[in-house]
């Protein structure tokens, strides 16, 4: 059984940019999505978050508005609760990224407080991209990649197309205004090959060896596209 590392943030808020804290975390949709895709492929996840905490679900990922009623909102808050590799992550810098064949990013706008500024996770997704290993992004994870930079401050991910999460997307959510920066654009600054589809539909787009969801409803999609890749 191969193992899918899920790299997710430890994060229990955002700073907005009147110094508040907006409770955030990871998006459940982004990791229950996922891991059915890679468990029912046969594959096992395993999670780290930079210091092994345990990480801490947005709240708001689990309303019944959000996820299409009670019963729903009840199943996925039992499940996030009840996941053993949820229960037990390591730590980013224990890992061993030989032990993966993939290596995948579930958002939220947690990822914006503390995987944006990890140096240690930024190391870790170098590391996949130049050992090939398919490295998947969805809505606010790709986040991570403002820290892979090389020694003369470009980006090792300049010149990759791909999607993250959107202006439009966080005005549409009523974040914009408030958030200290953008996602897509501090990503447009590093040199990518930014692309979007419409607002909370699915879109995909790989590049190489790097695997980019745009928002929640990406997040089993591409998924399905890294397991299709590792055949």
């Amino acid at each position: 059984m191969a193992q899918i590392l899920f790299m997710m943030t430890g994060a229990e808020h955002w700073t907005l940019k009147d110094g508040t804290q907006h409770p955030t975390g990871f998006w459940a949709e982004e990791f229950l999505g996922p891991h059915e895709v890679f468990c029912e492929a046969g594959h096992e996840v395993v999670v780290a978050t930079p210091e092994g905490v345990v990480p801490t679900v947005d709240e708001a990922s689990l309303t019944p508005d959000v996820v299409g009623g009670r019963e729903n909102a009840t199943a996925m808050a039992r499940a996030v609760a009840e996941n053993p590799a949820l229960q037990a992550p390591i730590r980013v810098d224990e890992v061993v990224l030989a032990d993966h064949v993939a290596v995948f990013l579930p958002g939220g706008h947690g990822p914006m407080e503390d995987l944006a500024v990890d140096p240690k996770a930024g190391g870790l997704l170098v590391s996949a991209l130049e050992a090939d290993v398919p490295l998947g992004v969805v809505c606010h994870a790709p986040a991570a990649l403002l820290t892979c930079l090389r020694d003369d401050g470009s980006s090792v991910f300049a010149g990759y197309r791909l999607t993250a999460f959107t202006n439009e997307e966080e005005k549409q959510v009523g974040l914009a205004d408030k958030a200290p920066w953008l996602l897509q654009d501090r990503l447009v600054d590093l040199g990518v090959d930014f692309v979007e589809g419409e607002p909370w539909e699915p879109y995909v787009v790989r590049d190489r060896g790097l695997y980019s969801g745009q928002n929640p409803a990406s997040s089993a999609p591409l998924a399905a596209e890294i397991t299709r890749a590792l055949g």
